[in-house]
């Protein structure tokens, strides 16, 4: 029988990875706590705990490949050091019995020169709070005898994207002619990755060997600033460009102060305050890929909102 393809996690990228598998004609095993997830004929939703390892070997039984895409139940440091490690770990240790590839999505935080372009050669040792833990996680992969390959993507955009910057930060604040308001600044370049780009490239990385084993970048357009990628959605959604604010950083660290969100999203403001860029070029090469063009990405994502109401 063909390998079954494995998804831990049923969020935009896991929800994503199992329906273009699907749509390609795969068998997908889909595995959260809750059995959640898109409907397909050929996706097998299950009630699977990956921090458990007796369920999650049962779960891996049959498949070449495993595409990991938990989050931390809080966005917080805490939660993540608790949870994300050990559920790593036994996926990887899962995934070796069988001798299956797991393919991660990763985020930009563990680069330790964030002010200059980050390519993927770029230093990755980050420390403290949740850039830390991003690069601890690394390590344990590249220190595991599982193959991996982890797909770093910049902030999400795209159908599915809810809490995001450019999720519901954004996009029905456009939609219901509200006034944006947006992290740091407006007008510095920041890269953003439209996550059907992101989903493809790790089903590639799968399939090939090449790719296996590294830290490959996920097909990113050039750096838009805040204020254009509105603009896209805007013109997309063929509603005037409203106007775009910024909240101060001196507001969000105060805040943080009495509120624990606020505080890690503080963390993050460094992100918003200088260029925060990232290249695919090299990784697109070996996997013979291209981002989708903004106007595409901005219609089918304000063609995913409109059809939420």
């Amino acid at each position: 029988m063909e390998p079954i393809k494995v998804v831990t996690g049923a969020g935009p990228v896991g929800a994503t990875i199992a329906t273009q598998l699907a749509d390609a004609g795969h068998r997908v095993r889909l595995l959260t706590r809750s059995g959640s997830g898109p409907e397909h004929p050929l996706i097998e939703r299950l009630r699977v705990d990956v921090s458990q390892a007796a369920p999650l070997s049962s779960a891996l039984d049959g498949a070449d490949s495993v595409f990991h895409c938990i989050h931390g139940s809080k966005y917080a440091a805490k939660s993540w050091s608790e949870e994300l490690p050990r559920a790593e770990r036994r996926v990887l240790e899962a995934a070796a019995v069988v001798n299956a590839v797991v393919v991660f999505p990763e985020s930009l935080y563990s680069y330790s020169s964030p002010e200059t372009v980050m390519t993927e050669d770029s230093p990755r040792l980050a420390t403290h709070g949740k850039r830390g833990i991003r690069t601890a996680l690394l390590a344990a992969r590249a220190a595991s005898e599982t193959r991996t390959v982890s797909m770093v993507a910049s902030d999400f955009f795209g159908p599915s994207v809810r809490t995001a910057h450019a999720g519901d930060r954004m996009v029905p604040l456009i939609l219901a002619g509200k006034r944006v308001q947006v992290m740091g600044s407006a007008d510095i370049p920041h890269s953003f990755t439209y996550v059907p780009d992101l989903a493809t490239a790790m089903i590639r990385a799968a399939e090939t060997p090449q790719a296996w084993n590294a830290v490959l970048h996920a097909p990113t357009l050039p750096a838009l600033t805040q204020r254009e990628l509105a603009q896209a959605f805007a013109a997309a959604a063929g509603v005037p460009t409203l106007s775009i604010g910024a909240i101060p950083s001196w507001v969000v660290k105060s805040a943080g102060i009495v509120s624990p969100q606020m505080r890690e999203l503080a963390e993050m403001l460094y992100q918003f305050q200088q260029p925060f860029v990232m290249d695919s070029t090299a990784s697109q090469k070996i996997l013979h890929l291209s981002p989708t063009p903004l106007n595409l990405a901005a219609t089918a994502t304000i063609r995913w909102w409109r059809n939420q109401s």
